[in-house]
């Protein structure tokens, strides 16, 4: 189950990375007023998965299980930052008609790449904190 939350954890991040690379590149971070999305947020949000991830596999080559755990335990802010993104963006995502000055950067997130990017992390942490509780062995 471990590697499963891996490879799964790594799909989440191919979405995240195309988020990413989607505000940076429509000015998210240059323009801060332009955005909806707060970029220690983004940021924060950002490094605190990766540290999970290079966590969770170092869980996984030296079978640490406290390891598991201190994994699961970044994830929850990195939920979290990633829930008030959600909410920040929905209102950017239903105003797609209307016209903002300057617009948003979030506005062109794909809104399949977001739903798949919320699916696959809440699996992640689902399958992460499972294998943390023992649950279909190591």
């Amino acid at each position: 189950m471990g590697i499963a939350a891996l490879l799964l954890w790594l799909l989440t991040a191919v979405g995240g990375f195309v988020l990413l690379g989607t505000w940076i590149a429509e000015g998210g971070a240059r323009q801060p007023n332009s955005s909806h999305l707060p970029a220690p947020v983004v940021f924060g949000h950002f490094l605190l998965a990766v540290v999970g991830l290079i966590v969770w596999i170092s869980y996984l080559v030296v079978d640490e299980h406290a390891l598991a755990w201190v994994a699961f335990a970044l994830l929850m802010p990195v939920a979290l930052l990633g829930f008030a993104m959600v909410v920040r963006w929905l209102p950017v995502y239903r105003a797609r008609t209307a016209t903002e000055t300057p617009e948003p950067a979030e506005r062109l997130f794909p809104v399949a790449v977001v739903g798949g990017h919320g699916v696959s992390a809440v699996a992640t942490v689902v399958l992460v904190l499972l294998t943390a509780l023992g649950v279909g062995g190591s």
